[in-house]
């Protein structure tokens, strides 16, 4: 299955207003799937011949990891999006294309980006981490907790106070594009043409054995590893076409502010609405000054035209964030069962309960439905304060 589901988005300075980096992401999943926003502590791991499990499989556990706030289906280990305390944003994106799809249990592309940013205080470091445990592990396994198979590769676009990267990968094969300035976002498909400044060493040489490329032309990534036409990459009426003229028709002046009402835009289909809808959404103001705090913003709930961006800042003693933490149901978890999702259980954290009693209120009863704009200026303000 193939579903357009996911945009993510970068601005970098002069783009940006402040000397800021802004981060954004809308997850886009199966309608009834819940997503939790969950707080992680650094720890130090001494015993190290004990073994991490993640989503499906174990891997081998690293020294030290770092505090990281994720955003992710509550079933499941690893994260659609988050950040964690140096600032080092991650979120990942379904692709596809001419290599073959592995549903043999793998690392899932969400335990990536929650291993990237516990293992990793930069961005390209973040980068290292995926493609080393991508070389080790492979990518792999049903990314839905429903009966459908539902598998892909992933990019990625990783960024943190200085830059960012966009990480694309087929299998065990990537690429990846170093962004400095300007704008730049992912969607479900890959994007890196010919500026390629980092790539898995036999990139080339597997694609020339596939038949894919000549190793005559110009090497183009999206060209040689899809079915895409890059030439016409930016005028075809795509989500990433259409993410990529909202960046654009407010470069100069992009704030945090800028990044939620494009994550919230209907028309694009950015906030996706249907089998496949905007879970979750996640904004991120990066400041080069390492003196000024990251602040993140995350909704907890569906659909960020009628959800609250809620700020993160990464303090001391943090507890966890229990109005978004989804119930622990342990070895009764079906995820830890095999064969899995034999059952699909109520996975609903408070606010998201309480989420959906509102727009209950606003969708059945006519006396509230003139009060749907009041609502969302309300929204507004709450964010901006």
């Amino acid at each position: 299955m193939e579903p357009c589901s996911c945009d993510t988005f970068v601005a970098l300075p002069p783009a940006t207003v402040e000397n800021r980096i802004i981060f954004g992401k809308n997850s886009d999943r199966l309608c009834d799937e819940v997503q939790e926003v969950v707080f992680f502590p650094a720890a130090v791991h001494d015993n190290l011949k004990e073994h991490l499990k993640c989503t499906y499989i174990e891997i081998d556990q690293v020294p030290k990891t770092y505090a990281v706030v994720l955003s992710r289906p509550a079933w499941l280990w690893g994260a659609e999006m988050g950040a964690n305390e140096h600032g080092v944003c991650i979120g990942n994106e379904a692709v596809w294309g001419k290599e073959e799809v592995c549903d043999e249990e793998a690392l899932l592309g969400m335990d990536l980006v929650r291993l990237g940013l516990e293992r990793a205080d930069t961005a390209e470091k973040a980068l290292d981490v995926i493609v080393d445990l991508l070389d080790k592990y492979g990518q792999g396994g049903n990314c839905s907790e429903g009966g459908m198979i539902f598998s892909y590769h992933n990019s990625f676009l990783i960024a943190d106070r200085k830059e960012a990267w966009i990480l694309e990968t087929a299998g065990k094969y990537w690429a990846a594009e170093k962004v400095q300035g300007g704008v730049r976002n992912i969607s479900n498909q890959l994007s890196i043409t010919t500026k390629i400044d980092r790539e898995h060493p036999e990139m080339r040489n597997y694609a020339k054995q596939k038949g894919w490329w000549d190793g005559k032309k110009e090497f183009d990534f999206a060209a040689t590893y899809s079915y895409i036409d890059t030439a016409k990459m930016m005028i075809s009426p795509s989500r990433y076409c259409e993410g990529y003229k909202l960046l654009d028709k407010h470069k100069g002046n992009i704030t945090f502010e800028t990044m939620m009402e494009i994550l919230r835009d209907k028309p694009s289909g950015i906030n996706m609405e249907g089998e496949f809808l905007t879970t979750a959404s996640m904004v991120s103001i990066l400041p080069q000054d390492s003196n000024l705090p990251c602040i993140h913003f995350f909704t907890g709930t569906p659909d960020p035209e009628r959800s609250v961006f809620k700020p993160f800042i990464f303090v001391p003693n943090i507890s966890q964030l229990l109005d978004t933490s989804s119930p622990i149901f342990e070895l009764e978890d079906p995820v830890k069962k095999k064969p899995h999702f034999k059952i699909k259980l109520d996975r609903r954290h408070p606010l998201y309960r309480e989420h959906q009693q509102a727009l209950e209120v606003i969708y059945n009863k006519e006396e509230f439905k003139s009060e749907n704009q009041n609502l969302r200026r309300l929204f507004l303000r709450k964010e901006k304060h």
